[in-house]
C-alpha cells in the first residue's frame, strides 16, 4: 500500500478530528516547515467547525524566508486518507509539497490565495 506523508500544524493534530476524518488516531513525528508563518482563517463550513470545535483555524502564509518556521507533525496516511483530508479542508486551503527541516517530503495545507 502506498503511503503519503502529511504535515499538520493545526486541527488535524487533534485526536477527535483524526477519528472523525480518518476513523483512527494518527501516529506522527515532529518536524518543522520552512518558509511559512501562521495566520488565521474564519471557517464557515459547519461540519468542519463541529469536528474541530473551532471557528478560527490556523492557516499557513508563504513568505519564502527560510528563517520563518512552523512546527508540527508529519503523519503517514493512505492515499484514501489523503483524499479524506482534502475533503476536510475548506476552500481557503490548498495542498502543496513542503520544505522541511528534516529534509522529508510531505504534503501541507496552506492559504489557497497564496
Amino acid at each position: 500500500m502506498n503511503m503519503e506523508k502529511l504535515f499538520s500544524y493545526g486541527t488535524l493534530r487533534q485526536e477527535n478530528v483524526q477519528i472523525e476524518t480518518f476513523g483512527r488516531k494518527l501516529i506522527g513525528s515532529a518536524d518543522t516547515l520552512l518558509g511559512y508563518v501562521i495566520g488565521e482563517v474564519l471557517i464557515k463550513d459547519p461540519d468542519v467547525v463541529q469536528k474541530s470545535g473551532k471557528e478560527i483555524h490556523p492557516i499557513l502564509k508563504h513568505t519564502g524566508n527560510p528563517e520563518d518556521k512552523v512546527e508540527g507533525k508529519i503523519f503517514e496516511i493512505t492515499e484514501k486518507e489523503l483524499r479524506q483530508a482534502d475533503e476536510y479542508e475548506v476552500d481557503e486551503y490548498k495542498r502543496v509539497s513542503g520544505n522541511f527541516l528534516s529534509g522529508c517530503d510531505a504534503w501541507v495545507y496552506v492559504e489557497s490565495d497564496d
